[in-house]
């Protein structure tokens, strides 16, 4: 069996969110259906102990920019699973403002669905640089700005109704994830110039650059824009992880 499903239109997102939460409030667990052209969401309780029942279905054509599935056999293509709408309706809820989101059965121990949240991962610059750059934008403004892009490029801004100073980085880098299970994708189908962006406390920033004594072979960052910034310190055998959230 294999299922892969990708919702790239944020209205759409968050139509399906609005779905998936609705199911959640009526049912702690229900059966998933899937088919090529729909999705099912059953709930069938025992009548003779005063159980509800519950059908909800989707044509995933209104949903998902990609949808792929295999079900057990060419003449029975259909997947079937038991899931806690709860914990889907959750998981979509940290993806509100990613570029795109995809859903995917995997099977490690067991079958579940896996969600996963698009962003941008890029090499930073010489953290020494960096650090000098912050700390004089420290003085103008308590927050910043960080924005990356598939093209290798990133900025750090600061904007106050006095002063907007801009910082650019060209030619960083982007990590090769694996577009198969990495949460960022392959460049194919994707805007390579288009920005990822999170604005975050300049404090927070400044305090990792000033602080670390790593000394890291590869620094680089995620961002998933409007909610998170992650740095990853490597060297050797020391790896260094520090989340700055976004600021609202």
């Amino acid at each position: 069996m294999r299922f892969r499903a990708k919702i790239v239109d944020l209205a759409c997102l968050n139509h399906f969110s609005r779905v998936i939460n609705t199911i959640a409030k009526l049912a702690k667990t229900c059966t998933l259906r899937l088919t090529d052209s729909k999705l099912y969401f059953i709930l069938v309780d025992k009548v003779a102990n005063g159980g509800v029942s519950m059908w909800c279905d989707l044509c995933q054509g209104n949903f998902f920019d990609e949808f792929q599935m295999e079900g057990v056999a060419a003449e029975h293509n259909e997947i079937y699973l038991e899931l806690m709408p709860e914990n889907l309706s959750r998981a979509l809820k940290t993806a509100q403002s990613a570029k795109a989101v995809k859903i995917k059965l995997t099977n490690k121990h067991c079958p579940c669905l896996r969600v996963a949240v698009e962003l941008v991962s890029i090499y930073l610059p010489a953290l020494k640089t960096m650090k000098s750059v912050v700390e004089r934008m420290k003085n103008l403004s308590n927050s910043i700005v960080i924005e990356a892009n598939l093209s290798g490029e990133m900025n750090l801004k600061i904007e106050t109704d006095l002063v907007s100073v801009t910082t650019h980085f060209k030619d960083l880098g982007n990590p090769p994830w694996a577009s198969e299970d990495g949460c960022q994708s392959s460049a194919q189908g994707r805007d390579l110039e288009s920005m990822a962006e999170a604005r975050i406390d300049i404090k927070k920033l400044q305090q990792l650059l000033a602080g670390q004594q790593v000394n890291p072979t590869k620094a680089l960052c995620n961002i998933v824009s409007k909610r998170i910034v992650h740095f990853i310190l490597l060297h050797e055998d020391v790896s260094l992880q520090y989340f700055i959230p976004a600021l609202a």
